[in-house]
């Protein structure tokens, strides 16, 4: 039985206990939100050296850190070494994303060497060895794309994304309307092509009930991808991306009347005025299903710090209730990210998971803070350093400065206000 499925009948599972344990929360309370289906716990059944991670309500906002290689870049070592850097940056899952090189080998080395949860999009390796054997992605059969996803879900994939909800009727829609940047998904641009060349209905779409069984088997969370998202802040909230998340929302319950769980992934490029609007839409249309959203990016002009538009927006999406931040490296939209990229790009989406954290009230956060603050007021260096999200970073930049006391830094020195005033206030 699946996660959702134990919960219901009132089972509170081994992962629901470590998850209730890390997040310090009733397992009861905890079990009723995964039978509710507003929690998740990804956890494949034969990828059984994982430390569960809960996503969804009451739950800290998780962050996600994509890695995987291209056609243009296959290094096994360097994906190895960013999945490392990922985890050390605490990284609470991984997606591989691989397009280059042998798929099957670097998932299967991820899965093996990944103590959090992994995910896929099993489209991409579907497409890339199709259009690699045949000339075209348009050869592509639903047989094919199933088996992607069944040798994919034996192999102890997580979670995967999949876009069930790129109809004929959403791309009929998104004509119609026309876009600055059309469609920007790769699994959504794989899809479109081959429906509308062959000009048949997406097979996830259609075929959705084979998806749900090969899910429920090996208790696969699926993560119902948004192929139609903006691309750009001028597309932002329109008819197709709404249309989209309504055909989301209508297959979350089967998903649920299935027993399967279901995460739902949101945009994209937004402008921070929209940002919590699609929070809000998202949660109503998919009855409070968690929230997984790129970014987003509140600007289009940040080439080379897209990973700050991104912590922007992921801060305001968790504030209005997202649930699970997937993050962005300063390499977006110009390279395949190096391992510092990765790192910049997670602690960046978790500095903004922190901060959404603290303004909807979650009290260990709040008190993650305030720890920092005492350490600061006491001017304990080795304290603050410890308590820094990126410890190594904070050690680091304290080590190549020379104050001129141990007590203080180099930007007040014998001027540090804390000290100045220290004497005054304890008396």
């Amino acid at each position: 039985m699946t996660q959702l499925e134990q919960a219901r009948k009132g089972v509170i599972t081994d992962e629901m206990k470590r998850v209730a344990e890390k997040e310090n929360i009733s397992p009861d309370i905890l079990k009723d939100r995964v039978a509710e289906g507003t929690v998740v716990i990804p956890v494949n059944i034969n990828h059984t050296e994982v430390d569960p991670v809960g996503i969804g309500k009451g739950l800290t906002i998780k962050v996600n850190a994509n890695i995987g290689t291209s056609r243009d870049h296959v290094d096994l070592a360097e994906e190895i070494l960013k999945l490392s850097v990922a985890l050390d940056a605490k990284a609470d899952t991984i997606m591989d994303l691989s397009t280059g090189g042998d798929i099957s080998k670097i998932r299967q080395s991820i899965l093996q060497e990944s103590s959090v949860p992994v995910g896929t999009v099993p489209i991409y390796q579907a497409a890339v060895e199709t259009a690699k054997k045949t000339g075209g992605i348009i050869h592509l059969t639903r047989d094919l794309l199933f088996e992607a996803v069944q040798a994919q879900a034996e192999e102890g994939v997580d979670f995967m994304t999949i876009h069930c909800g790129v109809t004929l009727d959403a791309l009929e829609r998104l004509r119609l309307q026309r876009r600055t940047t059309d469609i920007v998904s790769r699994g959504g641009a794989f899809l479109a092509t081959w429906m509308l060349h062959h000009q048949r209905e997406n097979p996830f779409f259609e075929d959705f009930d084979r998806l749900l069984s090969i899910a429920r088997e090996y208790d696969i969370t699926l993560s119902l991808g948004d192929g139609l998202r903006p691309g750009c802040l001028a597309d932002a909230t329109d008819r197709a991306q709404i249309h989209e998340l309504l055909t989301l929302g209508e297959l979350t319950q089967r998903a649920w009347d299935s027993g399967v769980q279901i995460i739902i992934e949101g945009p994209g490029h937004i402008p921070l005025h929209e940002v919590e609007a699609n929070v809000v839409l998202q949660k109503r249309l998919c009855q409070g299903a968690p929230f997984y959203v790129l970014g987003p990016l509140v600007t289009d002009i940040a080439a080379g710090y897209d990973h700050i538009a991104c912590a922007i927006g992921g801060a305001v999406a968790g504030m209005a209730g997202a649930d699970f931040l997937c993050y962005v490296t300063p390499a977006e939209h110009l390279k395949l990210p190096s391992p510092e990229d990765v790192r910049e790009g997670v602690i960046a989406s978790r500095i903004a998971a922190h901060g959404a954290d603290i303004a909807r009230g979650h009290q260990g956060a709040i008190a993650w803070d305030f720890e920092m603050s005492k350490a600061r007021k006491a001017l304990d260096w080795n304290q603050q350093i410890s308590l820094s999200i990126d410890p190594s970073k904070a050690k680091a930049y304290r080590k190549s400065s020379q104050p001129s006391s141990d007590e203080v830094c180099t930007m007040c020195g014998e001027f540090c206000a804390i000290k100045i005033v220290r004497d005054y206030f304890r008396s």
